[in-house]
């Protein structure tokens, strides 16, 4: 396994697996966590995976004094040791998760952009979003917001000049060659093509986020009528 760590202020250490995200970085990053994971060093406050790093957060007080060694020296030792004994596996296949979407209407104002902005109707365009093959890999931005690779390019946009000052939860995005939903209210630049009745933010859940890192995504177009009786059974579900 390659890769290279370096520090990251003064509480956390960046472990760097790759220059370019992939679905074979996205694999080795989870059995990296995976690891982390199953060691559980009592100095660890949390990790937090990315496109092609983790970043590994600690509590300087909670490791032993070792001079002249600093804290993030000794992190560095443990680290490589756990890096060096992880052996490689063939990766698990992923969980996949449907997520239901209503395309367009007040759901998706920016459908109509990202149809005249590749020349294709705006039918073409949900159905190509519905159709694709795609990988979370990661969650940022937002609480359970998902970085969700694999969109085709012919539907790919670019984010709006002015960002809307609130976006609703639930909303599905376009930038660039990515797409999102977003978990929270939140303010935000990406093309709004439709909207989930699934719930992607739970706090009182465990765990509060329903995607992870790894997830396999089909999204299914759904009407108005069927958008509705979802989210009234969520609510009943939650209240």
């Amino acid at each position: 396994m390659e890769y290279s760590i370096q520090p990251l202020g003064d509480h956390a250490a960046i472990i760097e697996l790759a220059k370019d995200p992939s679905p074979e970085v996205l694999n080795t990053i989870s059995m990296v966590a995976s690891a982390l994971d199953a060691i559980s060093p009592e100095w660890m406050i949390e990790y937090v995976p990315a496109f092609t790093t983790i970043s590994v957060f600690y509590r300087p007080e909670k490791l032993p004094r070792a001079e002249p060694a600093s804290p993030y020296d000794m992190v560095c030792s443990y680290l490589h040791s756990m890096l060096h004994n992880i052996k490689a596996d063939s990766p698990s296949p992923p969980r996949v998760v449907e997520i239901p979407v209503c395309y367009g209407g007040k759901f998706g104002p920016d459908l109509p952009f990202v149809a005249s902005y590749n020349g294709i109707s705006e039918e073409e365009v949900v159905q190509i979003h519905s159709n694709g093959e795609y990988l979370v890999y990661m969650l940022g931005f937002a609480p359970g917001f998902p970085y969700i690779w694999g969109m085709p390019k012919v539907i790919a946009a670019p984010r709006k000049d002015s960002p809307r000052q609130q976006i609703p939860e639930r909303s599905i995005g376009i930038a660039g060659q990515q797409t999102g939903i977003y978990s929270i209210k939140t303010p935000g630049g990406w093309r709004l093509i439709g909207r989930t009745p699934v719930d992607l933010f739970v706090p009182e859940k465990s765990p509060p986020t329903l995607l992870k890192p790894g997830d396999k995504i089909k999204f299914k177009a759904i009407g108005h009528d069927e958008y509705l009786e979802m989210r009234r059974l969520n609510h009943a579900e939650h209240s």
